[in-house]
């Protein structure tokens, strides 16, 4: 009970939701790093059993449901109008509460779309943010508070494969009180849209930048510039920001364009930096977000580089060197999935090259285990967990069940979901797996 009373206050500082644990506010959870204290969830998964509602959706996208309060929040394209929507449903039944049209989607990307990014919650509204730059703030009630388009007010944010950096929510603001922060990360370099299948206007670099909203009112509190020296494709990103405790003093951490960084959640004053990347190598976009574990920060190289690194920062301001890393690990790592941390683990997913799961100790990166998956398309969501559970979606739509031991890598159950292509993660609330596929959208549990 003390254990979940204290992540319950951890959910309060970071998002305002004065609730357990047990909702999925953020595309990486309550936690920002995959887990959930959620329990009494299903090992064997099939098409019928423990399936409670399956509702289909109007249309394809890469976003992680959110879910609070009851509701599921959906980002989507409608696949005829080509709107793009936000979607409300009821939690228990499925049953849809209102959408929106917040936008249109003026462009197209191979494999991915511009309802890429999941929307995020502080428990009052819920914020959609879409790869045209369109961002709204909607109350529980579908009311649209406000909107704005973040490529009208700074130039295009499309990247190689469509912009697909998730909001943040940060509550913790003493200068703002309750109300805190909403934070937007656009990392860009040169239009590619070629390479990428995508379509539409082309444009200048747009110069790279993290922005800080009131979440009542969508107007700016500040913005930050991120500089770099990155080239080519490695200025873009396509991870998220995510809130860190150095000490005493919290921080916006951000990774992309060769470079982890650390911004004043307050003023956005860049703190300090970590050069990752000094080979200088064109193609680097990262698409991992970072990970916050046991008071380290972990990083992976980018296009699974083989290279994962843990930064401990303690409290330092400025270019960081090599002694601020705590561990490597060199072996098979992710180009696209966020590694999870659960229960002092680290769990790490690549899912394309070998298809392995390894498990590292967080604290010190040793080696516990290292698993095959097999299936048969690329692991590109990321892990979640929570009962001991780790749970993943592969492209074909391929849903993997492993036990969360450290000590043994097992695989629980696995079944398709026969609705393909997947990118979206798998989200954990209120005692059941939420799970998107091309399609459709599943709530299983007991």
């Amino acid at each position: 009970m003390a254990r979940k009373a204290f992540l319950s206050i951890v959910v309060i500082l970071l998002f305002g939701i004065e609730a357990w644990a047990g909702d999925w506010p953020h595309w990486r959870g309550p936690f920002l790093n995959g887990s959930s204290e959620e329990k009494n969830l299903p090992g064997k998964l099939s098409l019928t059993e423990n399936v409670k509602w399956v509702i289909i959706l109007p249309g394809h996208s890469s976003a992680t449901p959110i879910i609070c309060k009851g509701r599921v929040f959906i980002s989507s394209t409608d696949k005829e109008s080509k709107d793009l929507l936000g979607l409300c449903f009821d939690a228990k039944t499925g049953r849809e509460i209102w959408r929106r049209k917040l936008g249109t989607a003026t462009r197209t990307v191979q494999r991915n779309n511009m309802a890429t990014p999941s929307p995020v919650t502080d428990g009052d509204n819920v914020y959609f943010m879409y790869g045209t730059g369109e961002l709204s703030g909607l109350n529980y009630n579908g009311d649209i508070i406000w909107t704005r388009n973040i490529e009208a007010d700074y130039g295009n944010i499309s990247t190689n494969w469509g912009y697909s950096s998730s909001p943040l929510i940060y509550k913790a603001c003493p200068e703002q009180g309750r109300g805190g922060r909403l934070y937007i990360l656009v990392q860009r370099g040169a239009s590619m849209f070629r390479r990428g299948g995508q379509s539409g206007e082309s444009s200048e670099p747009t110069e790279p930048f993290l922005l800080a909203l009131d979440p009542k009112t969508g107007k700016n509190i500040w913005k930050q510039p991120r500089k770099t020296d990155a080239i080519a494709e490695a200025l873009d990103a396509y991870s998220s920001p995510i809130v860190f405790q150095n000490n005493d003093r919290a921080e916006i951490i951000v990774i992309g364009a060769d470079y982890i960084t650390a911004n004043d959640p307050n003023t956005g004053k860049e703190l300090w930096r970590y050069q990752y990347a000094e080979q200088k190598i064109r193609n680097w976009r990262i698409v991992p977000s970072p990970v916050m574990a046991d008071g380290l920060i972990l990083g992976v190289q980018p296009r699974g580089g083989n290279d994962l690194f843990a930064l401990k920062v303690n409290g330092a301001i400025g270019t960081l060197s090599k002694d601020h890393v705590a561990w490597t690990f060199r072996g098979p790592t992710p180009d696209v999935s966020t590694p999870l941390y659960y229960k002092s683990n680290l769990y790490v997913l690549d899912g394309q090259r070998t298809k392995m799961v390894t498990c590292l100790d967080a604290t010190t990166g040793q080696q516990r285990w290292q698993g095959g998956i097999g299936g048969s398309g690329p692991w590109r969501a990321s892990l979640t967990a929570a009962d001991d559970k780790i749970y993943c979606i592969n492209e074909s739509s391929e849903v993997i069940v492993l036990a969360a031991d450290p000590e043994k890598f097992e695989i629980i159950s696995r079944v398709i979901l026969e609705d393909s292509p997947v990118q979206a993660s798998i989200a954990i609330a209120e005692g059941h797996l939420f799970i998107r596929t091309a399609g459709k959208l599943f709530c299983i549990g007991y």
